[in-house]
């Protein structure tokens, strides 16, 4: 409430209370005409103070949000890591006959802010995880945007090329390989045609190395039963002084054939996408653009209210190979089989097995690792 308000609905407050002692009918019409002008103050004050938030500072409503998420795992074959790399399987360095891991850092933290404004509703938020070294618990940076009214966004948030409504669902963090996966800053607007149909155009900052950044549009038509979108990318990527295309498309889409039942699919194309992608293949090797192709595939069930059930695909298949270590990839591929329980609204304990494999472009060989992970997040 502003100060000009405060002042008002303290004198009329005031005025209220001092005329309480009296009895005759003028005195019950002033009271009410009183209240009155009390409940004007209010609404306008409701006004002043913009949309409901766990508390406001100033004329600006703040939430807070996040969760805390313990996960314990278990590598049979090759240690992958708190967020399980298929990269690090077949490694000599990473072998194991068994190695137990646990670890809080996908725990996340973040705040929204809403203000109304002569220009429309100011939207910002700040968000962290602790995954900012390795091994350690250190905050990180995730998302950190401003929405001015209902279509720009500016900041650091999820690209503009990845289809996250169908991002497939996992305990692990990252997920199915095949499927691009990056925060970056950005300027975007969006808007939508109407009846089902929406667009999206971004400039982005490339995650591989670039001095020129990257244009992304994308296009979504859903309804009740399904939903369709298609991402392109474009951009360059230098290398040995040398610039290199970078382009792309991904198809993704997602239907609900029956009452808690969910398939979904994405399939991703283009060259020098590498980094965009969970596997995280080369952009550029020996001055030529790196192909790759990759695609997602996954089936959901709902079991009564408190679980559900699923089960992702998820593969990469790159022209030429990317080292890692003292080996060289050219093809990844994951499935992770999971179950979610909630045993109330903000509580969820869950449990993944999860097979990767890759290759050794020089040798020829293929080695594969499986993994067993249990967690606990609540969320607030």
């Amino acid at each position: 409430m502003s100060k000009v308000h405060r002042g008002r609905f303290a004198l009329a407050a005031a005025a209220l209370a001092g005329s309480a002692g009296l009895a005759h009918a003028d005195t019950q019409s002033e009271l009410q005409d009183l209240r009155n002008r009390v409940e004007v103050l209010e609404a306008e004050s409701q006004q002043v103070t913009g949309a409901p938030g766990d508390f406001r500072l100033g004329n600006t409503a703040v939430d807070i949000y996040g969760y805390v998420k313990a996960d314990f795992f278990y590598d049979f074959d090759f240690v992958q890591g708190d967020t399980a790399f298929v990269n690090n399987i077949g490694e000599p360095v990473n072998a194991t006959d068994g190695d137990f891991g646990a670890t809080v850092r996908q725990s996340r933290l973040g705040i929204r802010t809403t203000t109304e404004s002569g220009i429309g509703t100011l939207q910002g938020q700040l968000e962290f995880d602790l995954f900012a070294s390795g091994g350690t618990s250190e905050l990180r940076l995730r998302h950190a945007n401003v929405q001015i009214g209902d279509h720009w966004l500016i900041g650091q948030t999820w690209t503009n090329f990845m289809p996250l409504g169908q991002y497939p669902a996992s305990v692990e963090f990252n997920g199915p390989v095949g499927i691009a996966f990056a925060r970056v800053p950005q300027v975007r607007y969006s808007n939508s045609f109407g009846d089902g149909f929406d667009y999206s155009l971004s400039l982005e900052e490339n995650t591989a190395a670039s001095s020129d950044p990257v244009a992304t549009a994308a296009f979504q038509y859903s309804n009740d039963l399904f939903t369709a979108r298609v991402a392109g990318l474009a951009g360059t990527v230098q290398s040995g002084g040398v610039d290199v295309d970078q382009t792309g498309v991904t198809l993704s889409g997602s239907i609900t054939p029956w009452q808690g039942g969910l398939f979904q699919a994405t399939y991703v194309d283009g060259e020098a996408l590498g980094p965009l992608l969970i596997g995280l293949g080369d952009a550029v090797v020996g001055g030529q653009a790196n192909d790759v192709e990759g695609y997602t595939l996954e089936f959901r069930q709902d079991i009564g209210d408190k679980w559900n059930v699923g089960i992702g695909y998820g593969r990469e298949d790159y022209d030429l190979a990317t080292s890692t270590g003292t080996l060289s990839f050219t093809e990844l591929e994951t499935i992770h089989v999971n179950a979610f329980f909630n045993p109330t609204d903000n509580l969820t304990l869950s449990a993944e097995y999860i097979f990767g494999e890759r290759n050794d472009a020089v040798s020829g060989n293929t080695f594969d690792g499986d993994r067993v992970q249990l967690a606990v997040q609540l969320n607030f």
